[in-house]
């Protein structure tokens, strides 16, 4: 596979991957979890004594997804991406959670598409991690405050969104060491 369809399939299979992460930890609200309470979302464990509800998980791993969609296929799909995410969220998502959900989305991914886009040249696992970072914040106040009108469950969603950023952080470091071994540059 020479270099340029080897950017496209990778870049088609995290954009497949980022949009479907939003809907999929929609569905989570209400369908997993460790404990679900009622008209609550259901909850998992992200630390010792420390609960989230369960869709975090799935967030977290929609922040460094769309930078990967960002670094494989370009900026424009980058910010396709974002838009065509915050549809599907908007499309699948249960009634309650339709304003939540795309706005907290749309704001914290373009977030991190603000920080991500000037440093990914230079320092690529750097700016997953700081985009990350800051756009999982921005996430999980919007969508919190939105949702269901309160912070509770704030530090939490923060915790959970870091677990998925620090395990994807070894696969984006390989991405890099594989892409400048094999001439392949950033879109």
């Amino acid at each position: 596979m020479n270099n340029e369809t080897r950017k496209n399939v990778e870049g088609a299979i995290f954009l497949v991957l980022f949009c479907l992460t939003v809907p999929v930890a929609n569905w989570m609200l209400g369908h997993f979890g460790t404990v679900c309470p009622p008209n609550s979302p259901c909850l998992v464990p992200v630390a010792p004594g420390l609960m989230a509800p369960s869709g975090v998980l799935l967030i977290g791993a929609a922040l460094v997804l769309r930078d990967l969609v960002q670094r494989r296929l370009g900026v424009e799909f980058g910010v396709g991406a974002i838009i065509a995410g915050a549809a599907i969220s908007a499309a699948f998502s249960p009634a309650q959670l339709v304003i939540a959900s795309a706005t907290a989305f749309m704001v914290s991914e373009f977030t991190d598409f603000a920080i991500y886009t000037p440093l990914a040249r230079r320092r690529l696992v750097l700016a997953v991690v700081l985009s990350s970072l800051v756009g999982l914040v921005v996430d999980s106040v919007i969508f919190l405050w939105l949702a269901f009108g309160s912070l509770d469950f704030l530090m939490g969603q923060i915790v959970g969104k870091l677990w998925m950023v620090v395990l994807a952080i070894p696969f984006v470091a390989y991405l890099r060491r594989r892409d400048e071994r094999l001439g392949l540059t950033p879109a």
